[in-house]
C-alpha cells in the first residue's frame, strides 16, 4: 500500500506537545524501573474535592447523561457569568459565556473564530507552547516580543506598539503565567489595554492561574474589568482544571462579546458539540461550593514556591526569578553552554531527573521546573540538579 501523508495545510503541519511528549518519556522510564523524579507537571498534585465529585456522581445517578447546548448548561453559565462579575469584576452575561472541554480548547476556538490567513496575532515570550501552535492552525501569523526577566517577562507596552499594524487582529495575555510564573503589573495592564482601544485590536487573557498567586504586591487583576470599552476588545479564558485539580475533567470557559461567541458557539457545535454532561454539575460545585480546598492548595504551593526558588537560586550559575503565582518556576541555564534540550536530555539521563527545556516556550537558555509535587521530591530533584550542574562547570 502506497504510504499516505498528511498535507501540507495548517493542522497537518502542528507540532506535538513539548511539554506533553517529555512528561510522556519520563513516566515511561519511571514504568521501566527507573528511579526517575519529574519537576515536569502541569497539573496540580490535589486530588479533585470530593464535593465537586459528588456533584458529577449524583448527576450520573440521576441519569444527566444527555446532550446539552453546545455552549453548556444554562445554569452552569449562569454561574460562569456571576463569578467572573463578582470575583474579576469582568462585565458579562450567560449569553456570553461558552463553556468547552477545556481552556485549551476554548482559547483554540476564540483564535480559530476570529483569527484567518493575514491576520497577525502578538504574544511575548516565554509563552505556553500551545500558544503560537493555535495561531498557526487558524492561518493567521504568530508575532513574537521577547520579555525580559528584569521587566518581570512583562510585554513592553513601546515595543508592543511597534509590532501593531494593520493585520494585527489579537493579543494573547497570560498572567499568571505559564512558564515564568509571572504576574502582570495592574499599570502594565492598563497600558497595553490603552494600547488595544486606540490601535483596535483584541485580547486574549488567560487567566487559567487567576487563583494560585503568591504575592500580595502582585495581585492579579483582569483586564476585561478595566471598562466597558476594553471588556468588548476582550476574551476573557477561565476554568477549572488549575483552581480545583480538575485537570482530566476537561471543562473550561470563556466570556467574549456576544458576537463572536455566537461564532465560536457555531465551531464548537460542529466539533466536540456540548462539553461532557455530569462534568458541567461538577463545575457548578467548583464555583458554588466552599472555596477553603482553593485556599488550601495554594497556600501549598506558596510553601513549595518559597522552597524551590530558595534552592534553585542557590545554584551557581542558575538564574531566575521569584515567581509570583501559577506553580513553575523558568530558570536561566545559558550559563553551562548548553541549549535546553541538550541540558535537559542530559539531566534526564545521567540523573533521572525530567525537567521542560525552554525552547518550546520561546527561551533558549532555559529549563521549567514544576513544583506541583512534594517537598521532598523538590529537594531531591535540585539536590540532582545541583550536582549535575557542578559537573558541567
Amino acid at each position: 500500500m502506497k504510504e499516505l501523508k498528511t498535507s501540507k495545510g495548517t493542522m497537518g503541519s502542528l507540532e506535538l506537545s513539548a511539554t506533553l511528549s517529555i512528561t510522556a518519556k519520563a513516566k515511561a522510564m519511571k514504568a521501566a524501573g527507573d528511579d526517575v523524579l519529574s519537576l515536569c507537571a502541569g497539573e496540580p498534585d490535589f486530588d479533585t474535592p470530593d464535593h465537586i465529585k459528588n456533584a458529577a456522581i449524583e448527576a450520573l445517578k440521576r441519569g444527566e447523561t444527555k446532550y446539552t447546548p453546545e455552549s453548556g448548561r444554562p445554569d452552569l453559565k449562569e454561574a460562569c457569568a456571576e463569578k467572573l462579575m463578582k470575583e474579576n469584576n469582568i462585565p458579562s452575561s450567560p449569553a456570553q459565556i461558552v463553556v468547552g472541554p477545556g481552556a485549551k480548547f476554548s482559547i483554540f476556538t476564540a483564535i480559530a473564530a476570529l483569527c484567518g490567513p493575514g491576520d497577525e496575532v502578538i504574544l511575548g515570550s516565554p509563552y505556553w507552547v500551545s500558544y503560537p501552535e493555535m495561531i498557526k492552525a487558524s492561518g493567521a501569523k504568530p508575532v513574537i516580543i521577547p520579555c525580559r526577566a528584569e521587566d518581570n517577562y512583562e510585554l513592553n507596552p513601546d515595543q508592543l506598539s511597534a509590532a501593531v499594524n494593520q493585520n494585527t487582529k489579537l493579543l494573547i495575555l497570560n498572567s499568571p503565567s505559564n512558564p515564568t510564573g509571572a504576574v502582570y503589573r495592574k499599570e502594565t495592564l492598563e497600558k497595553i489595554a490603552n494600547l488595544a482601544a486606540s490601535r483596535n485590536f483584541m485580547i486574549l487573557s488567560d487567566e487559567i492561574y487567576e487563583k494560585l498567586t503568591y504575592d500580595p504586591k502582585f495581585p492579579h487583576a483582569s483586564i476585561a474589568s478595566f471598562s466597558q470599552e476594553i471588556a468588548d476588545l476582550t476574551i476573557t479564558v477561565n476554568g477549572f482544571s488549575k483552581a480545583y485539580s480538575m485537570t482530566g475533567w476537561r471543562l473550561g470557559y470563556l466570556s467574549a462579546p456576544k458576537w463572536l461567541t455566537d461564532r465560536i458557539c457555531a465551531l464548537q457545535s460542529n466539533t466536540t458539540s456540548n462539553p461532557t454532561t455530569f462534568a458541567q454539575f461538577g463545575a457548578i460545585a467548583a464555583l458554588k461550593g466552599d472555596q477553603t480546598c482553593v485556599e488550601t492548595m495554594r497556600q501549598a504551593f506558596s510553601k513549595r514556591r518559597d522552597l524551590i526558588y530558595g534552592l534553585m537560586s542557590a545554584i551557581p550559575g542558575v538564574k531566575c526569578i521569584r515567581p509570583q503565582g501559577a506553580f513553575y518556576i523558568f530558570c536561566d541555564i545559558s550559563s553551562f553552554g548548553l541549549n535546553s534540550w541538550d541540558f535537559s536530555g542530559k539531566l534526564l539521563s545521567e540523573t533521572k531527573t525530567a525537567v521542560i527545556p525552554g525552547q518550546p516556550f520561546g527561551a533558549e537558555g532555559h529549563i521549567r521546573l514544576s513544583y506541583a509535587c512534594s517537598d521532598q521530591t523538590i529537594q531531591k530533584s535540585v539536590e540532582r540538579i545541583r550536582n549535575f550542574c557542578s559537573g558541567l562547570k
